[in-house]
């Protein structure tokens, strides 16, 4: 078994409210090719997509899956709003605390950079009551988390408990280990959020411009919660290309019209080195692990 520091990380608690729709709503934007489009954009309480959908196909643009909640939408690059974006980690616990839908529990799937919002996804039942003036609050589990006899594989963003779900195993190669992933997407497709060195929230996009390239890949296929490998990108000491590295992250938006942009991806695990061994497998996604989204009991 991977040994891990578990028992000594802090579990803090974060409190927010669900996110008004997106801001941008109301006014043509343009797409990669020049086309203008207006179609519905991130935040609000999100009936009929989750995580287990696709990622492609929506009458949308950069759609969160779920529930968007923000800490402060008026300050909403300021310290507490993005804290409680770094102490939110996926697979954490939320519990809604008010309104009709209050001690629902839900599972965090992912946070957005940019627009700052942790993403929770919740029981049907629960969304039907749900408000955009609930509060909910998470019990942020998971920065500082490390495996202890591997040193060059680094944790951001992933809650213990779902860590030991994953199907992660130690390689046969020392200090490597092998993680289950859906897809794995090179590294010259990455985009919006190259250069950042916010590891520790939002996410960042692989590109979908190359439609073509897209298809061959088959990452027109990516659902909402799937794990991916990104080859040969280091999200270490920020996100950046470097050969041989690796890391490990999960989908939390939909596919993008913007130039640079496509599906969202916060990262889970990372290492500069080739440490980090993907293996193909289908059900690599948190609605399957989990049995949350499209995998709750009745769905």
């Amino acid at each position: 078994m991977i040994r891990t520091n578990k028992n000594k990380v802090v579990m803090i608690s974060v409190q927010g409210k669900v996110a008004d729709p997106c801001k941008r709503a109301g006014s043509h934007n343009v797409d990669s090719n020049g086309v203008p489009f207006l179609l519905p954009g991130t935040g609000g309480i999100t009936y009929n997509v989750k995580v287990g959908d696709p990622a492609f196909g929506w009458a949308g643009d950069h759609i969160e899956p779920g529930v968007s909640t923000i800490l402060n939408e008026e300050k909403r690059y300021d310290p507490p709003t993005r804290g409680y974006n770094f102490y939110a980690c996926v697979g954490n616990e939320a519990v809604i605390i008010t309104g009709d839908a209050k001690r629902t529990k839900g599972v965090v799937t992912g946070h957005h950079g940019g627009i700052e919002h942790v993403l929770i996804d919740f029981p049907d039942k629960a969304l039907k009551k749900m408000t955009i003036d609930d509060k909910i609050l998470i019990k942020g589990y998971g920065q500082g988390f490390k495996l202890l006899d591997y040193p060059d594989i680094h944790l951001f963003n992933l809650a213990p408990n779902l860590f030991f779900k994953m199907g992660i195993t130690e390689s046969r190669k020392k200090g490597t280990i092998r993680v289950p992933v859906a897809h794995i997407v090179p590294g010259k497709l990455m985009g919006s959020g190259v250069g950042s060195t916010s590891m520790g929230t939002g996410d960042y996009d692989i590109m979908t411009t190359d439609e073509a390239l897209i298809k061959k890949l088959g990452l027109d296929r990516l659902r909402f919660g799937d794990f991916v490998a990104i080859a040969d990108h280091d999200n270490v000491y920020g996100r950046s290309y470097r050969k041989g590295a690796v890391t490990i992250g999960i989908v939390i938006h939909s596919d993008c019209r913007f130039a640079g942009h496509g599906p969202g991806v916060t990262t889970l695990i990372a290492s500069s080195k080739s440490l980090i061994e993907p293996i193909i497998r289908k059900s690599a996604n948190i609605a399957d692990i989990m049995r949350i989204g499209k995998r709750r009991a009745g769905k």
